[in-house]
Parts: C-alpha cells; sequence; structure tokens
C-alpha cells in the first residue's frame, strides 16, 4: 500500500508535516510546561486571551472546548488595544509564540496600566523580557515551529489558565486522554481522508462552514489551507450564513467548494440545517463534503478536527506544487511596516 503522505513529504523539506503529526506530544509537553510554570492560582471576574494569527487559535479553541461550562467570559482579542471595558479583576494572556508580535505587546501594556492579572506564553522575544521585569507569570514555549503549527501549546495553555483563575473546571484529564485518542486515530487513519478530501477540493475556493464546536476549527481549516497551500478559502458558521450567504449559492458554483464540519453534540436544529443548507448548494453544481467530528470527549472531537484540517491542507499544498513552510507575504508586509 503506498503512502499516503509521500506527496506531501516531496514538498516539504522543513518537516512541517512531522510539525503537525506531533499535535499528541505537544498537548503533554504543553501539560508539563504549564505545571513546571508554577504559576499562582487566581480568582478572576473572565479572562482575555491576547494573541495574532497561529497564537490566537489556541485561545479560540479553548473556548470552544470549554464551551458550557465556562462559569465566566472569555474572550479572544486580536488587536492592539484592550476591551474599553476591561476591568482590573479580568485575568489576561498574552500568547505570542515569537514573543515580537507588536499587538500582543500593545495589549500587555494595555493590561498593566488597567492593573489586570496577567499570564505569558512565549518562546521569548521582547515579550518574555517585559514580562520578567515586570514579575509576570511566562510559560516557556519550544523553539523551532511555525507559530501556526505550535497549535498544541496555545491550546492547552488557554485552557489550563482558564482553570488556574476560576473561570472554567481543568480539562487536563480530557487533553491527556485526547492526546492518547489522536495517537491511535491520527496519522494512520486521518492522512488517506485528507488526501481523498484534497483531491475532491482541487482548483476550487473552499468554503469551509462550522456550527458550534466547529466553529473555530472552520476558521483553523480556513487559516492553514491560505498558509500551507498558498490559496483563498473562506470561513462561515450556522446558523447566521443562512441568513445571508446561502443566497450567494443561488448561481453557478462550480468554481467553490463547500465542506461542513458538523459535531455529534449539536443543537438538533444545527443538524437540520447543516443537512438542507448542504442540499441547497448541491442544486448549485458545487461540491459540497460533509465531515462529523469523531471521539468520544468534546475536546477529542475538537482535535481530531484541528489535525484532519491541518493534513487537508498539506495535502492541498502538495497538489499545488508549493512549500508549505514560507509565509513571504506575511514577511513582506511585516518588513514594510517596521519603515521608518
Amino acid at each position: 500500500m503506498s503512502d499516503p503522505l509521500a506527496r506531501i513529504r516531496e514538498i516539504d523539506p522543513s518537516g512541517q508535516l512531522d510539525d503537525v503529526l506531533a499535535l499528541p506530544e505537544q498537548l503533554r509537553d504543553a501539560l508539563w510546561r504549564v505545571e513546571s510554570a508554577g504559576l499562582e492560582p487566581a480568582e478572576a471576574r473572565g479572562m482575555i486571551v491576547c494573541g495574532m494569527g497561529g497564537s490566537a487559535i489556541g485561545g479560540l479553541l479553548a473556548r470552544a472546548a470549554l464551551g458550557d461550562s465556562l462559569a465566566r467570559p472569555m474572550l479572544v482579542f486580536r488587536d492592539y488595544e484592550l476591551p474599553p471595558w476591561t476591568s482590573p479583576e479580568r485575568a489576561v494572556l498574552c500568547s505570542s509564540y515569537s514573543g515580537d508580535t507588536e499587538e500582543t505587546l500593545a495589549c500587555f501594556e494595555a493590561a498593566e496600566a488597567i492593573g489586570a492579572i496577567r499570564y505569558v506564553a512565549t518562546t521569548g522575544g521582547a515579550l518574555a523580557e517585559v514580562a520578567r521585569r515586570a514579575k509576570v507569570p511566562v510559560v516557556g514555549l519550544p523553539a523551532g515551529l511555525q507559530p501556526r503549527h505550535s497549535i498544541g501549546y496555545g491550546f492547552t495553555v488557554a485552557c489550563e489558565i482558564a482553570a488556574l483563575v476560576g473561570i472554567a473546571p481543568g480539562l487536563r484529564t480530557e487533553i491527556d486522554t485526547a492526546a492518547v485518542y489522536l495517537d491511535e486515530h491520527g496519522a494512520e487513519v486521518l492522512a488517506g481522508r485528507a488526501g481523498e478530501i484534497a483531491d475532491r477540493l482541487a482548483g476550487k475556493v473552499p468554503l469551509i462552514y462550522g456550527c458550534d464546536l466547529t466553529v473555530p476549527v472552520a476558521y483553523r481549516w480556513k487559516t492553514q489551507i491560505n498558509e500551507n497551500a498558498k490559496q483563498h478559502a473562506f470561513q462561515n458558521q450556522l446558523p447566521e450564513l443562512d441568513h445571508n450567504e446561502i443566497v450567494g449559492w443561488s448561481g453557478d458554483g462550480d468554481g467553490f467548494a463547500a465542506i461542513l464540519l458538523t459535531d455529534s453534540d449539536q443543537h438538533p436544529r444545527q443538524r437540520e440545517r447543516a443537512e438542507s443548507t448542504a442540499k441547497l448548494i448541491e442544486s448549485s453544481g458545487s461540491a459540497v463534503i460533509q465531515i462529523e467530528t469523531e471521539g468520544r470527549t468534546r475536546v477529542e472531537r475538537l482535535l481530531w478536527a484541528v489535525l484532519l484540517g491541518d493534513l487537508v491542507s498539506l495535502q492541498l499544498a502538495a497538489r499545488n506544487g508549493v512549500d508549505p513552510e514560507p509565509v513571504e507575504a506575511i514577511e513582506r508586509l511585516k518588513a514594510e511596516l517596521e519603515r521608518p
């Protein structure tokens, strides 16, 4: 039997595939790193995760995993300033893989001005320096990854700190068992499936739709396709898209493909909407791919869907004949903004 990952390895000299497949080990290592950081518990009236790109998605996924168990608000904020209503009783997690993300550094300073409880997750850089000078706890992350492929760390740190500040129950056991589940149902099982999905997406613009648990997963799929496969992809969510975007499928949908990500625990009406939406889109002549998450717990299903999407993006990179690692447009933009 041929290796379903062979095509990826041919265009992946830096080993991005290996980083994606290391998600289970990242989860275990992240739990150890949070524990080793010696963080002190605190009582907060809510939590804000500040970050950009690959450093923000972990917070979005953590909020989805926690779901209805959240006792207080948890917000993911991606900008230069904190929300104007932020109070000192809020906990602020500043997450920047490089430690030099200017928006996150600005939020760290804003949190200091407010007097909020602060935590930092980073590999180093300016953020680690200012945090240590201010005696703000730092969860150290391992260097050498593309920020987008450090997802296991960002997710776990956000979950653990949410529990530490009392806004949600701890998910340590669920994260640990999810790592085992992905070891057993990860690369070997998902590689071929990801290739089949990529074949159906070839030459088309993917529109990825999530609902409830899979809303941030759909966003993750979109951004991974953007960065790894170097192509357009777009994301929306049910039920909102049924009140606007669905009309866009009234015309010829031949150049697009819809991916609907569903979950066994979603609201019954969400499932009905997903099925009806799929039928309407199919009538436009577009390809429709329906994927239901797999796993025993909310955390397992969430991370299973993340891993599948990451592999789909790498399979698309292989079909596009592009190296998944470089993100030259982002680097050019950063260089332009740094000019005096």
